[in-house]
């Protein structure tokens, strides 16, 4: 794997705002292989991909889930280059699994917004360790890109519901503070975001949160996301189907185990860590 050296500033602004934008950390061979890796996913879907925009969206916002196993592109990147390791310093982590990979493409013209929430309620682990990679393989302007409110990370958990439909599938309601209204007074939010060129990438807690705007014009935005755990990050099994969902996981890993199964490999240790062979 690829070592890559993170500034003390970087360090700090994540620690500080749950967010950070890391320039120029992929190559352009990077960046086109996971561009090659994308058009594969967009071409053979996997079971988990859904259509996260309405029928009368004049554009289209795809989303799909865990397919580092059968795409060699994205198990390459996730394995060999330097994403980890900046994951690893970001966290202050000694040891860092892959949580999923997670494919987001809006395509030109599309109104649906990204809606504003936290990613960790979703899923089926507790911790403080995590850091999500957002990789643009296209250029992203500032009123297109992924947008944060500085400090949220600290908490607290926010209800997550669905985004077409707003419905709380995942937490009974009532069970977690309701989330703010950020766009009936943004300016009433300490929002960030940053324009990206191919080969930089924003690094977020996975309870900062965010949200991004649809796209406009002829302008698509392909991005590859990669979630990264820690230390501390311990399996903690939902009486609801978390997103992503791992199907029989309950039955092979008990509440507060580390992730020490296949499907989440270490990705970079002190020693380092092999890719696995495709499934």
């Amino acid at each position: 794997m690829t070592e890559h050296a993170i500034s003390a500033e970087d360090r700090s602004a994540f620690a500080r705002d749950g967010a950070v934008c890391i320039r120029g950390l992929f190559s352009p061979a990077e960046i086109e292989m996971a561009a090659r890796g994308i058009e594969r996913n967009l071409a053979a879907p996997s079971e988990r991909a859904k259509v996260a925009s309405a029928a009368d969206d004049p554009g289209f916002f795809f989303q799909d889930f865990c397919n580092w196993q059968r795409i060699p592109e994205y198990r390459d990147l996730i394995f060999e280059s330097g994403a980890a390791s900046a994951a690893a310093q970001l966290m202050d982590a000694s040891v860092v699994r892959l949580h999923h990979d997670h494919l987001l493409v809006k395509e030109p013209r599309t109104r649906q917004r990204t809606p504003w929430h936290q990613d960790q309620p979703y899923y089926n682990i507790d911790g403080q360790m995590s850091a999500s990679m957002w990789l643009p393989i296209d250029p992203v302007p500032r009123e297109s890109s992924l947008e944060f409110v500085a400090g949220s990370h600290r908490g607290p958990w926010l209800m997550p519901r669905s985004f077409l439909d707003n419905q709380a599938r995942w937490f009974p309601e009532g069970a977690l503070t309701e989330l703010p209204n950020i766009e009936a007074d943004r300016r009433a939010f300490p929002i960030i975001t940053w324009s990206l060129e191919p080969g930089d990438a924003i690094f977020f807690h996975m309870l900062a949160l965010h949200g991004a705007p649809g796209v406009a014009g002829g302008h698509r935005r392909r991005v590859l996301s990669v979630r990264f755990v820690g230390d501390d990050i311990r399996h903690s099994p939902r009486r609801w189907k978390t997103s992503p969902y791992f199907a029989g996981l309950e039955d092979e890993l008990p509440p507060g185990a580390e992730l020490n199964h296949p499907l989440f490999p270490i990705v970079w240790s002190k020693a380092p860590a092999r890719a696995p062979e495709a499934a």
